[in-house]
């Protein structure tokens, strides 16, 4: 029944052979890819205004600039991110490129940053996309951490784990449904600010006090918050293998396309918040404020609206084709688990899937699915890696020196003092709303990441074998088996017909808590007459695991150094789940202790029950 579930949720296994099958055109990449970055439409331009909609300061005015500034910084890293695909044909993006031309350390900053980013994007997309769409139906307050944990474990992680092939179906018609969305929102706008007289911005859009340091800190903490709209341009850098080829090119045909559309979206969206002045008001988005301005609230706004949470929950899907195979590589170097590089039954990253739905489950929990909050913590990760990725291109012109490698190195190297200046805005601007955060988790996962690394490498050390070793001869080698026994059953009849085919040593140890009990074990045993001795530990204290667990030590520092013992636990198997919570677990409690002794082996003996 498991199994059918399974396959009814996840679908058939694939074969290796069908690997290239998974790959994607670009029609199909661009949904995939770019949901992340097109979608931030959705948030982007309205945290400018947050921050700078404050009642009693005439900030209002500045909100061109921060956006204006927004869209210039988008240029520069989308010409930045097609050099790194071209430079990084395997995918890894900041996280490759860095350890191939900076070295470990800022190649593992940048995998901490890209972590934190692509959790954070999951977070905030579906928590933005369930605020589109309870800005349309109200009546939906109050459940957004449930819808948000619904979408995230019921529909984007098993989507997901269908594979990239089938996630990509999904995705396609409501990302175009958006983009025409979008674009009808905008030429409506424009149009009947063209036609129906008046200014295009009114005077109160255009009011600003005087410039000064308080001014400067607003319209760079608006800056930083707008940035966020740039999250997922480096998603097609991660992900060049997965497209069709010439993989490199189609990814960066698609680089191109997504952030030609992202600009038009982050123009037209700024110049309507601006033309119909929009402030933002508690419950209710500012895109959705602009699409009622716009439209009404006939049956385009709630397309808009409704094609903008799918979107937005969509989404998050960038981060699963990014995050997993980013993990894949980082695991294959050694500063991630292996398994994680290991492909699921679906050709999917699987255990990256599962780890990335689970900590951004965390997160919209712990932050309650406020975007605000969420937002707060976004953006920094992500213009690290920028950073990183672009002076690591610097690294790559100077020392390989193609052709046009000056101009090359010019304008990834302004790219780099600019995305790292914006890095320091964002910290100093956002750091007690919570960028303190990411700026801790940073080195935490590089403490991790060297931890792990170092794990394999001990490991590697103690388990090569070295061809021309051969094995030294030794004396014949005693195995001691001990078997645990509570009293004499058929299950402990069992263990000893298997104790006799591997040692010629068997010891039954009964470990009795009253001098009775002890008795009565000791004669049943007689009177059985197994041939195998039973030794009697008396526990005053009624003790089990920690007498045993002494015998086992005594026993170790009493035999030879190459002799083994090995434990044998009878244990029986109950026919249905829950009886097994009519028994204590000593057997499991006792395998987990014993295991961790050198020249111990510790084995169960399992005995079905029938009814």
């Amino acid at each position: 029944m498991l199994r059918s579930l399974r396959r009814l949720l996840i679908g058939r296994p694939l074969h290796n052979q069908e690997e290239a099958g998974e790959r994607l055109p670009k029609w199909k990449a661009l949904p995939i890819f770019s949901s992340d970055a097109l979608s931030s439409v959705g948030y982007g331009p309205e945290q400018i205004a947050l921050t700078l909609a404050v009642p009693g300061l005439l900030m209002y005015g500045y909100f061109s600039y921060a956006a204006i500034a927004v869209i210039a910084l988008l240029l520069l890293v989308t010409i930045s991110y097609a050099q790194v695909a071209r430079a990084n044909p395997g995918g890894g993006g900041s996280y490759s490129i860095a350890m191939h031309y900076l070295g470990e350390t800022p190649a593992l900053v940048a995998g901490a940053a890209l972590f934190a980013d692509y959790t954070l994007t999951v977070a905030v997309s579906i928590s933005s996309g369930t605020e589109a769409i309870v800005s349309a139906f109200p009546a939906l307050l109050g459940y957004e951490v449930t819808i948000d944990l619904l979408v995230l474990f019921g529909i984007l992680m098993l989507i997901n784990l269908r594979g990239v092939r089938e996630s990509s179906n999904v995705f396609v018609a409501p990302t175009y449904l958006f983009i025409f969305g979008m674009l009808a929102l905008i030429g409506s706008g424009l149009y009947q600010a063209l036609t129906q007289g008046g200014p295009l911005i009114p005077s109160e859009s255009m009011v600003k006090q005087q410039f000064d340091w308080m001014v400067l800190v607003l319209i760079l903490r608006a800056f930083s918050n707008g940035c966020s709209s740039m999250t997922g341009v480096e998603a097609i850098s991660n992900g060049v293998p997965m497209f069709k080829k010439p993989e490199v090119e189609n990814a960066i045909k698609t680089t191109y396309w997504m952030s030609g559309m992202l600009a038009v979206m982050l123009a037209g969206i700024s110049f309507l918040i601006l033309h119909y002045h929009i402030v933002p008001a508690a419950n209710v988005t500012v895109l959705s404020q602009v699409v009622e301005s716009a439209v009404g609230r006939g049956w385009l706004y709630f397309y808009i609206q409704i094609t903008t949470m799918l979107v937005l929950y969509l989404a998050a899907n960038t981060s699963y084709n990014g995050l997993p195979p980013l993990l894949s590589i980082m695991a294959r170097d050694g500063y991630m688990p292996r398994y994680l590089g290991a492909r699921g039954e679906r050709l999917s990253f699987s255990n990256g899937i599962f780890l990335l739905s689970i900590i951004a489950g965390i997160l919209i929990a712990g932050f309650k699915g406020n975007v605000e909050q969420l937002i707060s913590l976004y953006a920094i990760g992500v213009f690290l890696s920028f950073t990183i990725a672009q002076t690591s291109l610097v690294v790559k012109w100077n020392r390989e020196r193609p052709e046009k490698w000056v101009s090359h190195a010019i304008i990834n190297g302004v790219g780099a003092v600019i995305t790292g200046l914006v890095v320091i805005i964002i910290a100093v601007t956002k750091f007690f709303y919570g960028a303190w955060i990411v700026l801790v988790f940073i080195p935490a996962m590089i403490v991790v990441f060297r931890a792990i690394r170092r794990h394999y490498r001990d490991m590697a050390e103690q388990l090569h074998l070295p061809l021309d070793e051969q094995p030294a001869d030794h004396k014949p080698i005693k195995n001691i088996v001990v078997v645990p026994v509570a009293s004499p059953t058929r299950v402990v009849m069992e263990t000893m017909k298997y104790a006799r085919t591997i040692g010629t040593e068997i010891i039954a140890l009964h470990i009795s808590t009253d001098a009775e009990t002890g008795r009565k074990v000791a004669q049943k045993w007689a009177d059985w007459n197994p041939h195998v001795r039973l030794v009697t530990v008396n526990s005053p204290y009624r003790l089990v695991i920690q007498p045993l667990i002494d015998y086992i030590d005594e026993l170790q520092a009493n035999k030879d150094p190459e002799d083994f013992i090995t434990v044998l636990i009878p244990e029986f198997e109950t026919r249905k789940g829950w009886h097994r919570l009519l028994h204590n677990q000593t057997g499991w409690i006792l395998r987990t202790l014993l295991i961790f002794r050198e020249n111990v082996v510790v084995a169960t003996i399992p005995f079905h029950l029938k009814k």
